[in-house]
């Protein structure tokens, strides 16, 4: 039966030329390898080329223009100007020729590379909002007093910006001691314009006509428990308010809110900060539990407000000493800055606007 069912069956013939898969239907179909061989060009060996670079034979002329395109995409159209501007700058820099004041604060500096660091932070992260700015004597000196928050001092940075972006005058802020012992740290507030947070260096810049910036509450502000904010600590013994009363500068309380939320302290761990020598070891919700992703702040509503000048000008120089004096003036800022808080609260309504 095998047999007579393979006598019937009809071999078709493949042409050559014919493409695969194209033969009737149930038949099969083989090849002859040896056939195949004889047919097939014979391969000519070539040596590898190495292939040749997408950007080969652009004109150099072509590769100005594209940069120069970049460059006024990214600075603007006069970023020819800028990039001299920063040339020179590089240059002065290197070869010595910038000024410092006594204390150390560089104005260019400040004004060119911490200040463009800030702003960008200040304006799309924080979306920060300024208020009372004609509280803030256009020259002289003036003693701005503030709330202080936050777990890190991000306040003071962003009161250092509002400042110069708005009235055009610097900040001199004063620090505690911890600051200026800190290796990098130190360097850059001396730059910015910091100074150690005594009575003798406040009176100095006051005198001399400075805006000085003060934060009476210290470590205990910023280190405060998430439980806690925007309720004052104390204000430590009033010796801002001493040499406020010496020079008769006014004072200008500030109130600021939306630090308190960046870095919500949930947590210490006392033994480890002694150990450093810092005040205190945060624990937030995501420090230290995501690593350097917990130190990213978030990015809370934030509102500066400056109240009304507290003037000491009508006041003798001999006065500074009397403590119940320093005593009332200094409980009175410390009540003007805690009522403009509940204000501002109710004023930005959500954490993050």
């Amino acid at each position: 039966m095998a047999e007579e069912a393979s006598e019937d069956a009809v071999v078709i013939p493949i042409a050559s030329g014919a493409r695969s898969g194209r033969g009737s239907r149930g038949a099969r179909h083989t090849t002859d390898p040896k056939s195949e061989r004889e047919t097939e060009p014979e391969a000519t060996a070539e040596p590898p080329t190495a292939a040749e670079p997408p950007t080969a034979g652009i004109p150099a002329a072509e590769w100005l223009t594209a940069v120069q395109d970049a460059a006024g995409e990214v600075f603007g159209d006069d970023w020819e100007r800028r990039l001299a501007e920063l040339l020179a700058f590089l240059r002065r820099r290197l070869e010595g020729d910038y000024e410092i004041d006594d204390y150390g604060f560089d104005r260019e500096l400040t004004e060119r590379f911490f200040m463009a660091a800030l702003r960008p932070i200040a304006e799309k992260w924080f979306r920060l909002e300024v208020r009372g700015l004609e509280n803030i004597p256009a020259e002289g000196g003036a003693l701005v007093v503030s709330n202080h928050s936050g777990t890190v001092p991000v306040d003071g940075l962003m009161t250092m910006l509002a400042v110069h972006d708005h009235t055009g005058r610097f900040l001199r802020p004063l620090g505690a001691d911890l600051v200026f012992k800190l290796p990098v740290v130190s360097s850059l507030a001396r730059k910015s314009g910091a100074t150690l947070a005594c009575t003798e260096d406040a009176e100095r810049m006051l005198s001399g006509g400075d805006l000085v910036g003060v934060w009476p509450e210290g470590f205990k502000g910023i280190g405060k428990p998430f439980s806690e904010r925007y309720k004052l600590q104390r204000f430590g013994r009033g010796g801002f308010v001493s040499a406020a009363l010496r020079t008769g500068v006014p004072i200008i309380p500030l109130s600021v809110v939306g630090a308190e939320e960046i870095y919500p302290l949930v947590g210490n761990v006392p033994s480890l900060a002694r150990l450093l020598g810092v005040p205190y070891i945060p624990i937030t919700p995501f420090f230290p539990w995501l690593g350097p992703l917990g130190l990213v702040p978030l990015p809370s509503k934030w509102i500066l407000e400056f109240g009304e000048p507290i003037r000491t000008d009508a006041y003798a120089a001999a006065e500074a000493d009397d403590p119940m004096l320093v005593f009332n003036v200094t409980d009175q800022v410390r009540e003007t800055i805690q009522h403009t808080l509940f204000d501002l609260l109710r004023d930005r309504g959500g954490v993050f606007g």
